[in-house]
């Protein structure tokens, strides 16, 4: 019985995997293009010192889950290298997702934390979702909620930097049933 649990999570993982990867054909123009559609991102396009952009990150699981995508990061509008990004997590979750990502970058410092090569988001990190859908998070601080109406209706949740970065993600499609805790580690290579 366990033999077959584990089947069904690494061909889940390897699912979301093979969605990600197609995320390097995919425009990034296009992307961009449309997390500036929404009136919450365009003042972090006017005033961060740079951005890493993910057009798709496959998701995910059954009890244990992951997700997988690749990425730039921009600064002054260039691409100053290659990004990745994989998560893990743990807890009561089933089905699969991929989503778009943008994470601004407010001054120097959290471009350069960043693009050290090794940098990790906690299991309190938060991301705003741009399109229309509910999402509930616990974490080690504490549990928080959220709802947005999406970009098209003009409903938006006011956000700010923390610690220096702002993370907001577009959902392109999927299902996911999800209370877990987990963590995003992403890698960095400069051009």
């Amino acid at each position: 019985m366990k033999k077959n649990w584990l089947v069904v999570i690494i061909a889940l993982v390897f699912g979301a995997s093979f969605v990600a990867v197609a995320a390097e054909v995919e425009d990034y123009s296009s992307t961009i293009n449309v997390f500036k559609e929404s009136p919450a991102v365009t003042k972090f396009f006017k005033n961060s010192y740079g951005y890493a952009v993910f057009p798709t990150i496959g998701k995910a699981g059954f009890v244990v889950g992951g997700s997988y995508g690749k990425g730039q990061v921009y600064r002054d509008g260039k691409v100053t290298g290659k990004t990745s990004v994989m998560e893990g997590s743990i807890g009561f979750q089933l089905g699969g997702e991929a989503f778009s990502q943008i994470i601004f970058f407010q001054d120097k410092r959290a471009y350069d934390e960043f693009t050290s090569g090794n940098f990790e988001f906690g299991a309190t990190a938060q991301a705003v979702v741009i399109t229309a859908g509910a999402q509930a998070k616990a974490g080690t601080t504490g549990t928080s909620a959220g709802a947005s109406a999406g970009p098209k209706t003009g409903v938006q949740a006011e956000t700010e930097y923390l610690k220096g970065m702002a993370t907001f993600v577009h959902s392109k499609g999927g299902l996911m049933y999800e209370a877990s805790i987990g963590g995003q580690k992403f890698s960095f290579e400069p051009l």
